[in-house]
């Protein structure tokens, strides 16, 4: 297997920076990110959703926008036909074949950037760079979303452990430092 080296590694400096009397938001890369992108057919969707709950150890698929945790990771449903399935070790994953006529798998595991986003001001961080409602009410755990981020595409999901931000590894440092950037306002800490 091929080691894989941060996108951000010469831009990743861990402490504290901004406000000094306090740590509104936490950013954190998480690295050796397992991602495998899971794509059905129109008329073979309820068959792939099976093998894909099966990959990732969980009973019932996620319905679009949403995502569901199971003991070998978490299920994404980013598109109506297209799940992520998101390694809980972030070893690399089962890669099951899924017969071509049935839909196919693809590995994004080299091609994203995986931020977590947390604190008590990361909603209002992150609506200063996304539009999307963040509320509670409307985008409560367990919710996912495709939007953009100075006209990037990047995945959101709301995690049990915070806003998790899948980066384009291309654009990673200027979003990473658009982040940075806008979280001292409120007390950074990069961990």
């Amino acid at each position: 297997m091929v080691n894989r080296e941060s996108a951000l590694a010469a831009h990743y400096h861990t402490g504290h920076s901004g406000l000094a009397e306090r740590t509104g938001v936490t950013l954190t890369e998480v690295r050796d990110l397992g991602l495998l992108q899971i794509a059905a057919w129109p008329n073979t969707l309820s068959t792939v959703a099976k093998t894909a709950c099966s990959m990732a150890g969980c009973t019932t698929a996620p319905a679009p926008g949403k995502a569901i945790d199971g003991s070998a990771g978490s299920l994404l449903r980013v598109e109506p036909l297209k799940c992520w399935l998101v390694s809980a070790s972030g070893e690399p994953l089962n890669n099951t074949e899924i017969d071509a006529e049935q839909g196919s798998t693809l590995d994004l595991s080299h091609s994203r950037t995986h931020v977590r986003i947390t604190g008590e001001d990361a909603t209002k961080l992150l609506n200063r760079h996304l539009p999307l409602d963040l509320r509670a009410a409307s985008f409560p755990v367990g919710s996912v979303a495709s939007t953009a981020f100075h006209h990037v595409g990047v995945t959101l999901w709301h995690s049990s452990a915070g806003f998790e931000l899948f980066l384009p590894r291309g654009f990673s440092v200027s979003l990473w430092e658009g982040l940075v950037e806008s979280a001292e306002q409120f007390g950074l800490e990069i961990i």
